[in-house]
């Protein structure tokens, strides 16, 4: 077989020296890499509610869930950085977010738009029930770094379910 097509062996695992425990780290790690999972697949349905919104709020709805969107996606590489600091493996396929992800997909073709907000409403809720269980392992190890990088995605991930409430109440 010509070198060209060979396939190559598998490099060898950074293990970042820490002062965590091994143990503690991978659990977190894998922790971790299912937020990332999270964030992918919430990123992705806000962004087909985006494109797929209508009705007579379309603009400030839009508008919603473009910001949104955008401060999803802007989590993923430091979640994923912090998974690779710890010395383990991320994310690295679509395959693999859709086996990892606790996000449900639509696939429908049209969605009412009070749906939609409230669907990702509660995507956003249960988002911050895994960014807590995530905090707890990061406390139990003692790594600060992860607990104050979650703490803000916390604060955030409920901003947007507040937002995705007072959007989707019906005003009289």
């Amino acid at each position: 077989m010509p070198a060209t097509q060979e396939k190559l062996a598998k490099p060898t695992l950074l293990h970042t020296p820490s002062d965590l425990d091994e143990q503690g780290r991978a659990r977190l790690s894998d922790s971790l890499n299912l937020l990332v999972a999270d964030y992918f697949a919430l990123y992705i349905k806000t962004k087909n509610y985006h494109w797929h919104m209508s009705g007579r709020h379309f603009r400030d709805y839009h508008l919603l869930l473009d910001e949104q969107a955008e401060q999803i996606f802007e989590v993923i590489d430091p979640i994923a950085e912090r998974v690779r600091k710890l010395g383990f493996p991320t994310i690295h396929s679509v395959g693999e977010v859709g086996r990892k992800q606790r996000v449900k997909d639509n696939d429908d073709v049209y969605e009412n738009p009070l749906d939609m907000l409230i669907d990702l409403q509660n995507e956003n809720r249960e988002l911050t029930k895994n960014l807590r269980k995530s905090h707890e392992i990061a406390d139990d190890i003692e790594d600060v770094a992860t607990a104050s990088l979650l703490e803000v995605y916390i604060d955030e991930a409920e901003r947007r379910a507040w937002f995705l409430f007072e959007a989707s109440r019906e005003v009289n």
